[in-house]
């Protein structure tokens, strides 16, 4: 086992194989994961495979995708390259192409210094998790056979057309027009930069966009949905109805409404919800969420009768649900919203699309209509711990947090709750805290917090 691999322990996350770019995830590590993914893909056809690729706009995301291409083409796969283009839509170009896999290159909403590998199925879902154990295996034992002569992969391009399939593809999700519309869009010079223009500009409404001139180090700097406070100003300022704000890879959508304020995943799913519903399409006349979603979410649905299925945290879980029980839409409060009829993963633009498409039916503004789900003050802490593998379990599994969390639940008696549980992607812990008043959620979580940090300076390995 090479030095750099074994500090890693387990490579994939929740989301594929995450880390800083030159430290935990380096060029080697994402050459040795092109050869393992190429070679398990090899065996389990008994053919040369085809493995699309598309990318953010990270300076790394280059490095990584050449490193990627080598290692696929010297164990005997073919590469189908897209550029730049969010995650969304390499899952549906690579069903649309009959590829056999596809990889992501994106850290989603984190800074530029860090990046991922994430990996899709022919059927565009993410790798199940024997697959993911034997593509981890070969890349931590570094054994495979090498092609040769003619056995040796090659490039396959035709970026522009695919680009184009994939926007012909968002743009029939929707009836009618969106005329009238004034809209804001924020690609938080990430990947929709290169697909958000040419979308909104087929549609009869008026589109302004923002933070589309990537860099390769401005990717979520100060934008997009993890930093609405430009779109919310800029929506206020210009007489706009809606703010519409990407993340790096644009898997996720997060609104503002005329007013400034935030429309997160909850509304969008209680808004849409109702919309495919008003329209024969919400199927089980369920939502699918997760534990992290605002009582909100709970008690609107309780109002309109329609069911409430939540899941572990995680677009993965999610989905499960959906198609195990054949749900139509589900997501997470962050704003990855899947819409089953459409996509296999989390879309921003096709979120969008369809909320656009709920409000211009509707005639109402959309601070009225995402009024119909109530939020309750929530307040959510990331306390950071050390990155050495077992700290984040042995701290969720001390007796001294759980008691503190009993305690804490007893309090808040049923007009509140607390979650508390590890990054999957990241060295942190999350406290969520949701509580009838801003204040009491704040203390509690800021409570629970500087325990977990206590126990995180405790905790040696």
């Amino acid at each position: 086992m090479r030095r750099g691999i074994k500090i890693m322990g387990k490579l994939f996350g929740t989301d594929g194989i995450r880390g800083v770019v030159g430290e935990n995830l380096t060029a080697d590590l994402a050459f040795r994961t092109g050869k393992a993914i190429a070679a398990v893909l090899k065996e389990e056809k008994g053919r040369k495979p085809v493995i699309t690729i598309g990318k953010d706009t990270r300076i790394s995301s280059d490095m990584l995708e050449s490193a990627l291409i080598a290692g696929i083409c010297s164990v005997g796969g073919d590469v189908m390259p897209f550029g730049v283009l969010p995650t969304p839509a390499v899952a549906y170009l690579t069903v649309l192409k009959g590829a056999d896999a596809g990889i992501v290159i994106s850290a989603s909403h984190n800074p530029y210094e860090h990046n991922g590998i994430k990996v899709f199925n022919e059927k565009g879902y993410k790798l199940p998790d024997a697959i993911e154990e034997q593509v981890e295996e070969k890349i931590l034992t570094d054994i495979y056979p090498a092609a040769t002569h003619g056995e040796i992969g090659v490039l396959r391009h035709g970026l522009r057309q695919s680009r184009e399939a994939y926007i012909d593809h968002l743009a029939g999700t929707i009836e009618g027009d969106l005329s009238g519309l004034r809209v804001l869009v924020d690609c938080s010079n990430g990947a929709s930069s290169a697909t958000a223009p040419e979308l909104f500009g087929r549609f009869r409404c008026f589109c302004d966009f923002i933070h589309r001139e990537p860099d390769g180090v401005n990717i979520n700097d100060g934008c997009g949905s993890t930093h609405l406070k430009s779109l919310s100003e800029g929506v206020v300022a210009g007489g706009y109805d809606l703010g519409i704000a990407f993340d790096g890879d644009a898997d996720r959508c997060l609104l503002v409404d005329e007013t400034g304020h935030t429309i997160d995943g909850d509304k969008v799913m209680a808004v849409c919800g109702a919309d495919l519903r008003r329209h024969g399409k919400l199927s089980g006349n369920a939502i699918v969420a997760t534990v992290m979603s605002n009582l909100g979410l709970h008690e609107y649905c309780r109002k309109e009768g329609i069911e409430l299925v939540c899941t572990a945290v995680g677009d993965r879980h999610v989905l499960e649900k959906m198609l195990e029980c054949g749900y139509a839409i589900g997501g997470e409060q962050s704003g990855h919203t899947i819409f089953r009829e459409y996509a296999t993963t989390g879309d921003g633009e096709l979120t969008a699309l369809q909320f656009l498409q709920a409000l211009r039916r509707s005639g109402k503004r959309a601070s009225e209509l995402a009024s119909c789900c109530p939020q309750y003050p929530q307040e959510l802490i990331n306390v950071a711990v050390s990155h050495v593998p077992g700290v984040k379990d042995a701290i969720m599994q001390d007796p001294t947090l759980r008691h503190a969390i009993a305690q804490m639940e007893q309090e808040l008696a049923g007009k509140g709750r607390v979650l508390i549980r590890p990054s999957g992607t990241e060295a942190l812990i999350r406290v969520m805290v949701e509580a009838k008043t801003t204040e009491v959620a704040r203390k509690v979580a800021e409570d629970l917090a500087d325990l977990i940090k206590i126990l995180s300076e405790k905790i040696q390995f």
